[in-house]
C-alpha cells in the first residue's frame, strides 16, 4: 500500500485507503459528518481534510475541538508530525483568556478544547470569522448544552466554515443524531462500518469474547441481604405511590428522585415546609439508591470495593450522617453485610482472572499493550495493586485516571495524563488501568487487548472502549461478566443497543443519499447556548 502524495502532507508519513481518500474528499467540499469504527483512521482523514484546506485557503486560520487536553495535545501532535503547516497552537483552559487573545493571530491551525472557544466566544475574544474549516472530534457530544452547540450554531449564523464533525459512534436514538446534524449544520453523511467493501481490506481483526466467572457463594450471600434491603426501602415508595412492584432499578429510581426533588423545589419556592412523607420518601428514595450501587459493587466489582463504599457512607468525627446515611447503615441485613465483610477474605474472582489476562498477553507477545477498564477507581487502584504484587518485571501496569478529586484521590492532572501515555507508547508502561478517561479517542495504535473488567449499558461507551485495539494489528477484546447477576443483562443488552445503532444509522445513510438529512429538532438560540458559559 502507498502513501498519501499532497502538497501539504509530509511524504511517506499517511497510509493512502481508498474509504479514507473518498471521505475526505466529500468533507473538503461539504459538511460532514463522519461515522467510522474507532481505530479506521478518523484522524487521518481529518488531517486530509486540513492539509486541503491549507491549500486551497492559505490565507485562513482552520481550528481542530477535542473534548479534553490530552486529546488536544495529541492533535497537535500528528498536525506537526503529518503536515506542512504554521506550528499549531495549543489552546486550553491553562492559558488566560488574555494570553489567548494574544497568541491568535491568523492565518494558523489552532486546536483547542470546546470551553474554551465558546468562553472566548461569549466576550468576542474568539475570532470566528477567520476560520475556513472547523474540525469536531468525537462529535456525538454536539448535543444539549454542551459547548460545540455553541460553537457550531455561532458559525452556522456566522462565517460558516466548513464543518468535520467526526465519531465512532453518535448515539442509539435518531433524536441524538437528528441534534447533532443540526447543530452542526451538517450536510452530508460518510458512514462505513467494518463490513463495507472499502473497509474490510484495512481490517486487523477486532475478536471480542465474553468470559462468564461465577460469584463465590459468600458474596452471593451478601448480594441476597443487599436485595432484602433494598426491597424493604422500596415498599415506602411503594406505599407512597411512587414506585411499582417490579420497578426497581436504578432508572427508575432516579426518574423518582427527580420527582421529588421537583416537588421539593416547589415547596421551597411557595415559602411552605415540606411534609413529612415527601421527606420519607427522599430518605427511602436515596437508601434504595445507595443499596443498588453496593449490590452493583458486590456482584461486579468485588468485596474490596464494597468496604471502601461503607468506609465512605461512614460517619468520621466532625461530619454529621444524612437521614439517608443513618436509615441505610442502620438496616438489620446492611449491618450484617457489614458484619461478614469482616470476616470474609476471599476477593472478587474477577480481580484474578483479569490479572491472569493480562500477564499472558505480555508474557505470550511482546511489546505487547493491553488497556484495563473499569467503572470504578476503588477498583482501578485494586488492580493495579494486584499487579505490582506480582514483582513481574513484564507486566508494567499504572492507572489512568481522570482528574476529577474523588475524597483523598486526587486524581491525575491533564499534564500527568499526557505523560502517562507518552511512557504507555514508548513501552516502559505496558498495561494502563483507566476509567472513562480512556474511552475516547486516544491514539495508541499498538494495544493488543482491552479488558472490560464489566458491561456497560451506553453504547458509545462500549464502543470507544472495544476500540482501543486492533489497530495496527490484530487485537482481542475481553468482558468480563459475573454469572447471574445484572452483569449478564447489561452484556445483553449493549449488544441488542449497537443493532439498533446501526439499523438507525442505515436509515440515515438513505435519507441523506436521497437528499431528506433529518428534519431539525427545537433548538436553542445561539445567544442563550453562549451565555451558558459567562
Amino acid at each position: 500500500m502507498g502513501t498519501v502524495e499532497h502538497p501539504r502532507v509530509r511524504p511517506g508519513v499517511l497510509e493512502e485507503r481508498e474509504y479514507q481518500g473518498a471521505i475526505a474528499r466529500a468533507a473538503a467540499e461539504h459538511n460532514t459528518l463522519v461515522v467510522l469504527p474507532t481505530g479506521l483512521g478518523k484522524t487521518a482523514i481529518a488531517l486530509r481534510v486540513v492539509a486541503e484546506h491549507l491549500l486551497r485557503e492559505p490565507r485562513s486560520s482552520i481550528l481542530l475541538l477535542a473534548p479534553t487536553r490530552p486529546l488536544v495535545v495529541q492533535h497537535a501532535r500528528e498536525v506537526e508530525r503529518t503536515l506542512f503547516a504554521p506550528r499549531p497552537l495549543v489552546l486550553t483552559g491553562a492559558i488566560s483568556p488574555e494570553r489567548r487573545g494574544e497568541l491568535l493571530n491568523p492565518p494558523q491551525v489552532v486546536v483547542a478544547t470546546p470551553q474554551v472557544v465558546a468562553n472566548d466566544l461569549v466576550s468576542a475574544g474568539f475570532p470566528l470569522a477567520s476560520f475556513s474549516l472547523i474540525v469536531f472530534d468525537e462529535a456525538h457530544r454536539a448535543v444539549g448544552d454542551y459547548p460545540y452547540v455553541a460553537i457550531g450554531r455561532a458559525n452556522r449564523d456566522g462565517p460558516r466554515a466548513r464543518v468535520l464533525a467526526m465519531t465512532a459512534s453518535p448515539g442509539g436514538s435518531l433524536e441524538r443524531i437528528r441534534e447533532v446534524w443540526t447543530n452542526l449544520a451538517i450536510e452530508r453523511f460518510e458512514y462505513r462500518t467494518e463490513q463495507s467493501p472499502d473497509v474490510a481490506p484495512y481490517l486487523h481483526g477486532i475478536g471480542v469474547e465474553a468470559i462468564v466467572v461465577p460469584v463465590p457463594p459468600e458474596v452471593r450471600h451478601l448480594a441476597i441481604l443487599l436485595r432484602a434491603a433494598i426491597g424493604r426501602a422500596a415498599q415506602t415508595l411503594q406505599r407512597l405511590g411512587l414506585l411499582q412492584e417490579g420497578e426497581v432499578n436504578r432508572r427508575a429510581v432516579l426518574a423518582v428522585g427527580a420527582q421529588l426533588h421537583h416537588r421539593l423545589s416547589v415547596e421551597r419556592d411557595a415559602g411552605g415546609a415540606s411534609s413529612a412523607s415527601l421527606w420519607q420518601a427522599v430518605t427511602a428514595q436515596a437508601v434504595v439508591m445507595k443499596g443498588l450501587h453496593a449490590l452493583d459493587l458486590t456482584e461486579s466489582q468485588g468485596v474490596d470495593a464494597l468496604r471502601e463504599f461503607f468506609a465512605r457512607q461512614s460517619v468520621t468525627p466532625g461530619r454529621r450522617a444524612t437521614p439517608a446515611q443513618r436509615a441505610f447503615l442502620g438496616d438489620p441485613d446492611v449491618q450484617e453485610v457489614r458484619r461478614r465483610l469482616g470476616e470474609i477474605t476471599l476477593e472478587h474472582p474477577k480481580i484474578g482472572r483479569a490479572v491472569t489476562l493480562v500477564r499472558d498477553e505480555v508474557h505470550g507477545k511482546p511489546g505487547a499493550r493491553v488497556i484495563v477498564f473499569s467503572q470504578y477507581r476503588d477498583t482501578v487502584d485494586r488492580l493495579v495493586a494486584e499487579f505490582d504484587a506480582l514483582h513481574d518485571p513484564e507486566v508494567r501496569a499504572a492507572r489512568f485516571v481522570g482528574q476529577a478529586a474523588h475524597g483523598r484521590d486526587p486524581g491525575l492532572s491533564q499534564k500527568d495524563q499526557v505523560g502517562l501515555l507518552d511512557r504507555f507508547r514508548a513501552g516502559s508502561v505496558n498495561c494502563l488501568v483507566a476509567t472513562s478517561v480512556a474511552e475516547e479517542g486516544l491514539d495508541i495504535p499498538s494495544t493488543d487487548l482491552v479488558v472490560l473488567y464489566e458491561p456497560i449499558p451506553d453504547v458509545i461507551r462500549t464502543i470507544q472502549r472495544r476500540g482501543r485495539t486492533g489497530r495496527a494489528r490484530a487485537g482481542h477484546a475481553v468482558v468480563l461478566v459475573a454469572e447471574g447477576t445484572r452483569d449478564e443483562g447489561l452484556q445483553r443488552s449493549a449488544f441488542a443497543r449497537e443493532r439498533r445503532m446501526h439499523a438507525m444509522l442505515e436509515r440515515v445513510e438513505a435519507e441523506a443519499a436521497g437528499g431528506q438529512p433529518p428534519p431539525p429538532p427545537a433548538a436553542k438560540s445561539v445567544q442563550r447556548l453562549l451565555s451558558e458559559f459567562r
